[in-house]
């Protein structure tokens, strides 16, 4: 059995750091080789891959773009609502979202499953691209990094991790079966104070992080708070819908 699939209690094996599905590294390499490539693409060329693949809200205001001949077209109208999440400012916008990605990214897709996991990801991004369009419509900003798939596996995972013999540590992962414990129904779950807690500090966080900024890249770039949102409150409602475990 390959190392990385034993669970941590063996005797005579080491408990791994990071034990992440194969969904999981996938996923990442991914995001990882995308921001490699663009290193080594010119500033012009870079700027018409932030045109093609960022979300802009200013494509969906005619008076917005007026003028303009953004690539892609009316396809780019669709995938760009997925697309964003591929692309960061930086390095460290990139290792910081890996950090979450491995973190809860891995509870919710040993709980869910490749196909699951990628299905719900992609309903995450949209939400967020969606709820931000509502807040920012006709603007030029791009919104780019996956934060908003990030923050629907957040709320997924406090949809069962914090069950009885769900593990609470997530960078200590034993394999599937520790995941699959059932889940209550949303109701039950925000009756529990640690959830209400992780709520509250949560939105907090990102409600004071988005009034300000963060440095991407050495400028000034706002955080795209109402994405985050977006994404965690998919994720919380749609859970029941992609979660395979019967439901206590």
């Amino acid at each position: 059995m390959n190392e990385m699939l034993k669970p941590p209690s063996q005797p005579g094996g080491r408990e791994a750091a990071v034990n992440a599905p194969p969904v999981v590294i996938a996923f990442l390499g991914v995001l990882v080789l995308v921001h490699g490539v663009r290193q080594f693409l010119t500033p012009e060329t870079d700027f018409q891959v932030l045109l093609t693949f960022a979300f802009l809200p200013a494509r969906y205001d005619a008076s917005a773009i007026a003028g303009l001949d953004l690539p892609g077209g009316a396809w780019a109208d669709a995938w760009t609502f997925v697309t964003y999440t591929f692309l960061h400012g930086d390095w460290l916008h990139l290792v910081f979202n890996a950090i979450w990605l491995l973190a809860f990214g891995s509870a919710v897709a040993w709980r869910f499953g490749a196909l699951r996991f990628i299905a719900f990801s992609v309903l995450c991004t949209a939400a967020g691209a969606a709820l931000h369009l509502a807040f920012h419509f006709g603007q030029i900003s791009p919104v780019i990094g996956a934060s908003a798939a990030i923050s629907g596996y957040m709320a997924a995972a406090i949809r069962f991790m914090f069950q009885a013999g769900a593990p609470l540590g997530l960078f200590r992962i034993g394999g599937p079966d520790a995941f699959r414990i059932p889940a209550h129904g949303i109701v039950e779950t925000l009756r529990d104070r640690r959830v209400v807690l992780f709520l509250l500090v949560w939105f907090g966080v990102n409600l004071a992080t988005g009034l300000g900024s963060i440095a991407l890249g050495g400028d000034t770039a706002p955080i795209a708070w109402e994405a985050h949102v977006g994404g965690f409150v998919a994720g919380l409602l749609a859970f029941p819908l992609f979660d395979p475990v019967r439901r206590r």
